[in-house]
C-alpha cells in the first residue's frame, strides 16, 4: 500500500524522503530524516518508532547497513516491516520481512534506496531508483521525478490518496516538509504543485529562522 524512496544529494549533503500510499497521511508515519545523519522510510504495517531508532543508530556512528541489521534485532514484529535507509556517506540498506503485503520489492544504489508493497509491478522500486539517478537539480525536484517514474511503472496496485516530501539540510528542522494527507486525485501531483510554490521561498524561510535581520520582505502590510 506504499512506495517510497530515501535519498542523499551528493553535491549538497541534503537528505530527503518521498512517499505515497493508498492510506491517509502516509508521510506522518513513514518519512524520517535528520540533517548530517541520513534518511529513513518505515512502512508496511508501519512501526513509526523504527524511523527515529534507525536515525539514532546512524547518528551514533553506524552505517545504514549496520543500523538496519540492528533494528532487525530490536524491532517488534519485524517480519511485518519494510524499512529503507541512507546514511551520511550515501550507503544504503533495506529490510523487507516475509509478511510484507502483496507484491513487494526493493532497489538500491549509491545515495538512493526505494521500496514498496502491494505494488502493481515488482519493477516499481527499480524504476524509482533509476528515475532518481537520471534526474538533476534540487533534491526536491529529483525526489518528485523519481516518484513520478515509480507511478509510471505502475505504482501501487490500487489508487493512491496521500503523499509527502521531507528534506533536511544543516539545521535541526526539515527545510521542506510537504504533505497531501488525502485526495481523490493524484497526491504526487499535489505535492509537485506544493513544491513548485515552496521551492522559491525555501531559502528565505531558512534565513528568517537563522537571522530575521537578513530576511527578505515578508510581503505583508506595513512591511518595509
Amino acid at each position: 500500500m506504499t512506495f517510497s524512496l530515501v535519498a542523499r544529494c551528493s553535491q549538497t549533503g541534503m537528505f530527503g524522503v518521498a512517499v505515497a500510499s493508498s492510506s491517509p497521511a502516509v508521510a506522518a508515519r513513514c518519512a524520517y530524516a535528520r540533517a548530517g545523519v541520513g534518511a529513513v522510510a518505515s512502512q508496511n504495517v508501519t512501526d513509526p518508532s523504527l524511523g527515529p531508532l534507525t536515525l539514532d543508530l546512524m547518528e551514533g556512528g553506524m552505517s545504514a547497513e549496520a543500523a538496519i541489521t540492528e533494528i532487525k534485532q530490536r524491532g517488534r514484529f519485524i517480519e511485518y516491516r519494510q524499512v529503507l535507509a541512507v546514511d551520511r556517506n550515501g550507503a544504503t540498506a533495506s529490510h523487507s520481512g516475509p509478511n510484507v503485503l502483496g507484491t513487494w520489492a526493493e532497489a538500491r544504489a549509491e545515495n538512493v534506496a526505494s521500496g514498496g508493497n502491494l505494488l502493481a509491478d515488482a519493477g516499481v522500486p527499480q524504476a524509482i531508483v533509476d528515475g532518481f539517478l537520471v534526474s538533476s537539480g534540487h533534491l526536491g525536484d529529483r525526489l518528485i521525478d523519481a516518484m513520478r517514474a515509480g507511478l509510471a511503472a505502475g505504482g501501487e496496485a490500487g489508487p493512491i490518496h496521500s503523499a509527502g516530501l521531507r528534506i533536511v539540510d544543516k539545521v535541526s528542522w526539515p527545510v521542506a516538509d510537504l504533505r497531501c494527507d488525502w485526495t481523490e486525485d493524484c497526491p504526487i501531483n499535489a505535492i509537485s504543485k506544493l513544491w513548485d510554490i515552496y521551492k522559491p521561498q525555501l531559502d528565505a524561510y531558512l534565513r528568517r529562522a537563522l537571522d530575521p535581520r537578513e530576511a527578505p520582505s515578508y510581503g505583508v502590510p506595513g512591511d518595509e
